[in-house]
């Protein structure tokens, strides 16, 4: 099956662009990043601390508009940090915003402890999709950008997305 594929990601510190480039430069699949229309700011601490009452309360922040048109798209791979215990606030607010009808998702988390219910809940949010062949990617909680997850099973995962 030869179909057009785009990954759609949102990444606050870099791991989840870090796995949706692989993706990209080993598929070919077009790439696009979500961006929130207020940045994230502020402390580690701080930053975390928003993001749990984000997802307590199920909030969806504004996005930028994506300079692509998802009707283009038969597949998209959908990449998402791990907070607290699902997707990321970002990632809710483009599926919500978006009709996945007849499209194939494959999804990915990036974690860096517990992955938590995330691909469930994107699975749960994309019912008018074929949702399929979701991923977690543990990355390392002591050190910054370290993938844990080896980069032969995400290689071996990658090639199922071509």
């Amino acid at each position: 099956m030869n179909s057009k594929k785009l990954v759609v990601y949102y990444s606050m510190d870099g791991n989840t662009k870090q796995v949706a480039e692989k993706i990209h430069k080993a598929t070919g699949a077009d790439i696009v990043e979500i961006d929130t229309v207020i940045p994230y700011t502020g402390t580690d601490e701080e930053i975390v601390k928003q993001g749990e009452d984000e997802v307590k309360r199920k909030y969806m922040p504004q996005i930028k508009p994506l300079q692509v048109n998802l009707g283009d798209y038969d597949t998209i791979i959908i990449g998402t940090p791990t907070w607290w215990y699902t997707m990321s606030p970002a990632i809710l607010t483009f599926i919500t915003s978006n009709d996945f009808a007849g499209k194939t998702v494959i999804p990915f988390q990036t974690h860096a402890g517990w992955p938590g219910h995330g691909m469930k809940d994107i699975k749960d949010a994309c019912k008018d999709a074929s949702v399929m062949n979701e991923k977690t990617i543990k990355f390392s909680p002591q050190q910054f950008g370290l993938m844990e997850t080896s980069e032969k099973e995400l290689s071996k995962w990658i090639e199922t997305l071509k």
